[in-house]
């Protein structure tokens, strides 16, 4: 299936069970259903989707926009769940944590002047 461009990763979604993607204006929602269900192994309850407006682009005088594309948004029973997405979120926010902690030591050292000796 080449519906699915990429996956959308937010902390609510993750919390909820959910796995948010966008998709192709023209996919539908029962064989976006019908095709998770059958290359993940897992039960779908619930398709949402929404289609997001496309963005103006400009090219000196000339005035153009981007595609609008459609955003599913697939809830999954309970205890089912698509483990390339989560670990892939998972490394995202491993990563995510790395960075605020090296933020935090930073201001920490800035605020209490540890950052600069005077030696």
């Amino acid at each position: 299936m080449d519906g699915i461009k990429y996956a959308v990763f937010t902390d609510k979604s993750i919390r909820k069970n959910q796995y948010t993607s966008n998709v192709e204006s023209g996919s539908t929602r029962t064989e976006l259903k019908h095709w998770v269900e059958l290359f993940f192994g897992v039960k779908v309850i619930a398709m949402n989707s929404h289609r997001l407006p496309g963005k103006g682009r400009r090219m000196g005088p000339i005035m153009g926009h981007t595609m609008h594309y459609r955003r599913m948004i697939i809830t999954l029973l309970p205890g089912y769940s698509i483990l390339p997405l989560r670990k892939k979120f998972n490394l995202l926010e491993r990563n995510s944590i790395k960075i605020l902690n090296s933020m935090a030591i930073h201001l920490y050292k800035t605020s209490t002047g540890l950052f600069y000796s005077t030696s």
